[in-house]
Order: structure tokens, then C-alpha cells, then sequence
């Protein structure tokens, strides 16, 4: 047109895959603010500057998730002026050394102009999320009464079913931002605060609303590992008494995990009732060992509640009693307070 090549939204995109992709590598987790913090007196990082350096290391990481509420640190139980300084809040998988960057190549993207109709059988994604929902259909997971609408979400953006995974709309999608095939890459919408616990150090916790069942709460993240470099590394967590190691090996993949996520740097939040739940999601990743860890919500929270996880997935009486016989440091006794507790977590 007029001598200028004419450039389409499909045209770009291509072109787009073609580039590197983007992403971060763990060797570059920063550490400057933490190591500098602390060097400096204990006095300093109980005191009330502590706090509000603190939770402005937290906003300024927070450019994912621009329209998410601040997250205050609240301590009213001892005199720590914050969590511990080797902490660092992310969304981002920070990839370790061997893991392949994102496959973009192969993913798959709708040429939806605007919001994406689920119902639609020309919409790409509908139909990749479909496709994967029909083994659910086919063993009754999903129930009946199920409308038949793929996405994993409902009209409000909560999730309707737990343990299937999902599929978002990506960056090379015609759809617009507001796409109801879009929920984690828009970010948490309710307020979490960091607040310290009487018997299980730091936790994170609802803020004074009400969160409803299915809704979305933020990511897992951290390190993304090969499992030969997690083993090496729970070999040395289970000895001094920490892990939060997670091997991807959700079922739908097969036996064998390839890769884990190494969240050292995340907080204490088991529950043997848990009111949230880890599930797969797939965004700008082609690679079905690779999905993001999610975190919804399993039922409403209500204001002020803890929010948790089961960090022992789904365990019976014998494999608790064989973690209490251990010698290894990574298993403390568990002060969840459920009625159905276990007594047992990883510390």
C-alpha cells in the first residue's frame, strides 16, 4: 500500500515468534537489596523502616500484576520488622541451568478479534482446551450438569474445575486483553497481606473481603529445575531442615517429572485443609512439562483468613506416620490446626 508493506496482527505475531523469547534466568535472582539489608544491624531489620523498605521490595517487583493491591507486612506477634531478607517476591519462573527456554514456536493461539466466544468453534484455544477436557468428560470428573463451555473459567473468572489443566489465551492470540480466557496473566485482584503466625513463622493471609471460591491468587514460582538438579537439592534441604521443592508431575503427564520448582524463597503456608490448591497453566509455553503453577482458591476465604496449601499433596495416615519416623530435618510437626491434621509437614 503506497510502497509500505501492509502489517496484520497475524503477520506480526509470526514475525514475533521468530525472536527469542523472553525470559529470566535463575542466575540473575536478585540479591543485592537482601545482602546489603542484611549486613546491617538486627536493630535496624526489626525496626519499623524494615517494614516499609520491605513492602516496597514487593510493589516494585509487582510490574506483572499492575493493577493487583499493594501487600502490607503485618507483625503484631514478635519484634521481626519483616520476613527474613533472603525472601524474594516473584511471579516469574527464573529458568536454572539445562531447562529450555519457553517454546513458542509450537504454541498454539486463536485469531479471536476482541473477547474470545468459548462457545466458538472457529476460536483455537476453545477448541485446545477442549480437546483436553475429554478425558474428564469421558471418566465423569467432570460432572453432567457441565454446560459445555471449555474454558476454565466461568463468566466471573473463577475456576470450575481443580486438577485439570489449563489453557490461557497467549501473547501471539488476536483476543483482547480483557479476554475471558485471560485470568492469571491479569493478576490477583484481592488483597493478601504477609503476617506473622504464632507457631508457623510467616503466612500469608486474606485481607478484610471475602475471596470467593475459584478465584485466582498468584503463583508458586521460582526456580524451574531439571529434576536431577532438585534431587541433588533435596538431598541438602532435608539435612538443615527446609525444601520447597515441587516436581511437575501433575497426572496427566505420565509418571516421571522432568523438571521442579525450587521456591525457597516462599513462605509457610500448609494446611492438612487446605483453602487453596496448585494447578497447571499454560500461557506462552508450548511445553507440557513446563506449566506455571497457579494457586486458586478452593472455597470462599473469608477476611483475615490464612491462605494454604497442602505441601504433602494428598497423604494417608501410614505415609504420615513413616515421615514422623525420619530422621531427616525437613519434616516438623505440623501446627495447622485443622480438625483433620497430620501432625506432620515439611518444614
Amino acid at each position: 500500500m503506497g510502497g509500505y508493506p501492509v502489517v496484520t496482527w497475524n503477520s506480526y505475531s509470526q514475525a514475533q515468534r521468530l525472536l527469542p523469547p523472553k525470559y529470566r534466568l535463575a542466575k540473575d535472582l536478585p540479591h543485592e537489596l537482601q545482602d546489603r539489608v542484611n549486613a546491617l544491624p538486627q536493630s535496624y531489620r526489626n525496626s519499623p523502616q524494615a517494614t516499609v523498605l520491605f513492602e516496597a521490595m514487593i510493589d516494585e517487583a509487582m510490574d506483572d500484576e499492575l493493577g493487583a493491591p499493594p501487600i502490607s507486612v503485618i507483625n503484631e506477634v514478635t519484634d521481626e520488622g519483616a520476613p527474613p531478607w533472603e525472601f524474594v517476591y516473584t511471579n516469574q519462573m527464573w529458568y536454572g541451568e539445562g531447562v529450555p527456554s519457553p517454546d513458542i514456536k509450537n504454541l498454539k493461539s486463536c485469531g479471536c478479534v476482541g473477547r474470545c466466544d468459548p462457545k466458538s468453534k472457529m476460536c483455537g484455544c476453545a477448541k485446545r482446551q477442549r480437546h483436553q477436557l475429554k478425558r474428564y468428560i469421558t471418566d465423569n470428573t467432570i460432572p453432567d450438569t457441565w454446560n459445555g463451555v471449555p474454558f476454565m473459567y466461568d463468566s466471573k473468572g473463577s475456576l470450575q474445575f481443580f486438577g485439570m489443566p489449563i489453557f490461557e489465551c497467549n501473547d501471539f492470540c488476536g483476543c483482547d486483553e480483557d479476554c475471558p480466557n485471560r485470568v492469571v496473566q491479569r493478576g490477583r485482584r484481592y488483597v493478601v497481606n504477609i503476617k506473622r503466625t504464632e507457631s508457623k513463622g510467616w503466612g500469608v493471609f486474606n485481607g478484610p473481603k471475602k475471596i470467593p471460591g475459584g478465584s485466582f491468587i498468584g503463583i508458586y514460582a521460582g526456580e524451574l529445575l531439571t529434576v536431577e538438579e532438585s534431587d541433588r537439592r533435596g538431598t541438602l534441604y532435608n539435612k538443615f531442615g527446609r525444601t520447597y521443592l515441587f516436581d511437575i508431575d501433575f497426572h496427566y503427564m505420565g509418571a516421571v517429572a522432568t523438571y521442579s520448582v525450587d521456591a525457597y524463597h516462599a513462605g509457610n503456608n500448609h494446611s492438612c485443609d487446605p483453602n487453596c490448591e496448585i494447578n497447571p497453566c499454560y500461557i506462552n509455553e508450548a511445553n507440557i512439562e513446563k506449566p506455571l503453577l497457579t494457586i486458586f482458591t478452593r472455597r470462599d476465604v473469608e477476611p483475615f483468613e490464612e491462605l494454604s496449601f497442602s505441601y504433602m499433596g494428598c497423604i494417608d495416615d501410614d505415609m504420615a506416620k513413616n515421615a514422623k519416623k525420619s530422621n531427616d530435618a525437613v519434616y516438623a510437626e505440623c501446627h495447622c490446626g485443622s480438625a483433620n491434621c497430620l501432625g506432620v509437614l515439611f518444614s
